[in-house]
């Protein structure tokens, strides 16, 4: 098994290259190196989660239906409220998607 400063590679999969990179001397550094690539797996896996109901609500509103954008409006409003709480995104990101989602979806109907 390949590892980088102490790290089984196992943990650092998904990993961007510079954690992966980090030659950490001492046990603080190594177990920080470790939480860090965990931190990034779980933020980027609620980053992707966000972008996809938002990404739902604007496909169904260039559909032209009403029903279903205001179904994937909750859902995105949801997504966006717990990914706020969570600081995976700034609440005033979240709170300007959710303004401009409803702005369009109260457009459609």
């Amino acid at each position: 098994m390949v590892c980088y400063g102490h790290i089984p590679n196992s943990s650092l999969n998904y990993a961007p290259n510079f954690l992966k990179l980090n030659m950490a001397n001492s046990k603080q550094a190594i177990k920080r190196a470790k939480q860090n690539a965990e931190t990034y797996k779980l933020r980027h896996a609620q980053r992707s989660m966000v972008r996809t109901a938002v990404k739902a609500v604007r496909t169904s509103i260039e559909a032209n239906d009403p029903a279903i954008a205001k179904e994937m409006l909750n859902n995105a409003e949801k997504v966006l409220d717990s990914s706020a709480s969570k600081k995976v995104i700034h609440k005033n990101a979240a709170a300007r998607t959710k303004s401009r989602l409803s702005k369009a979806v109260k457009a459609l109907s």
